[in-house]
């Protein structure tokens, strides 16, 4: 009963507390957006730039002190020393909550770079938090849908230009350009539903992955591989804020891409497109052979 009331104390206090900061953040990279908006392309707007990544930053740098007073939280981490905060690096992570973007920023914060995610061209029109967007330099990606391609097929192929332009203001600055290569959160009927040969994860999916690298092609310095593992079972938000998750494990490698990955239209080039999926699906063999082996030793441990 204590327990029960010292959680539903510790979430809602946290949960106020993180969304109070949210909303001054919000208000901070609107002005802000505002300025960049109507700032001068150049060094004015790059200065604004840089402020906004310090007002993001500053609002995960609040989050991991909220995490910090769940002292029955216990963090095991693995990162590399060699991560730059000034680096272009593409981010993999397995995915099965929500929780995970809440971790990788956890893990991630100014040791690298900002995190920026592919969004849907139609979230830019959501009041306010679209154009907050806009300003922290997401990249919007107009996709076409099956019916738009079979009307027009000429459409096809044109998402990897449209993912070029999106991207080309980030190949000039620090980047974490993050993408779930899963496509969804993990469950046991999702799992089953594919048929995935991975014990721990789903199919990858490259098509995301591709468009990135595509745009990119050499600015980017190396791989940001991240293994998630919640050894107690996958959690949800208000488990997370209230500290009734015990353990995290967080593996972060840095890995190099290669020549035959880097910018190739794998929509058209064949052997491109057999390079990329080779290299995703040995990450993704290591990544769930890595995660077994974990899950064993956890369990091992609890005994």
């Amino acid at each position: 009963m204590l327990k029960n009331l010292r959680y539903f104390l510790q979430g809602t206090v946290i949960l106020l507390a993180v969304s109070i900061n949210t909303i001054i953040c919000t208000v901070v990279v609107f002005v802000l957006a505002c300025i960049k908006f109507i700032a001068p392309k150049g060094s004015a707007r790059n200065a604004v730039t840089r402020w906004l990544s310090l007002a993001g930053e500053y609002w995960v740098s609040f989050n991991k002190l909220m995490a910090s007073f769940l002292v029955e939280m216990e963090w095991e981490i693995e990162i590399p020393e060699e991560l730059d905060h000034k680096g272009r690096y593409l981010v993999f992570c397995n995915h099965q909550s929500w929780v995970d973007i809440l971790v990788m920023q956890h893990v991630l914060n100014r040791r690298a770079p900002f995190m920026r995610f592919l969004l849907k061209q139609e979230l830019i029109w959501v009041p306010v938090l679209g154009f907050c967007w806009w300003a922290l330099d997401m990249a919007f990606l107009r996709r076409y849908s099956k019916q738009e391609l079979i009307k027009n097929p000429a459409l096809r192929g044109k998402d990897l230009e449209n993912a070029a332009r999106a991207c080309e203001k980030l190949k000039h600055i620090p980047v974490s350009m993050v993408t779930f290569p899963e496509g969804t959160r993990w469950t046991p009927a999702k799992h089953q539903q594919q048929k995935s040969p991975y014990r721990n994860l789903l199919r990858p999916r490259y098509g995301g992955i591709g468009q990135v690298l595509y745009s990119f092609d050499e600015a980017l310095d190396y791989l940001i591989d991240i293994t998630i593992i919640y050894p107690d079972g996958t959690p949800d938000l208000w488990q997370y804020v209230s500290g009734q998750v015990k353990k995290i494990f967080v593996t972060v490698r840095l890995l190099p891409i290669g020549a035959d990955v880097r910018g190739k239209n794998f929509r058209e080039d064949g052997t491109a497109k057999g390079a990329l999926k080779s290299w995703l699906n040995t990450i993704w063999s290591e990544k769930d052979q890595f995660i077994t082996e974990a899950l064993g030793s956890a369990t091992k441990m609890q005994r």
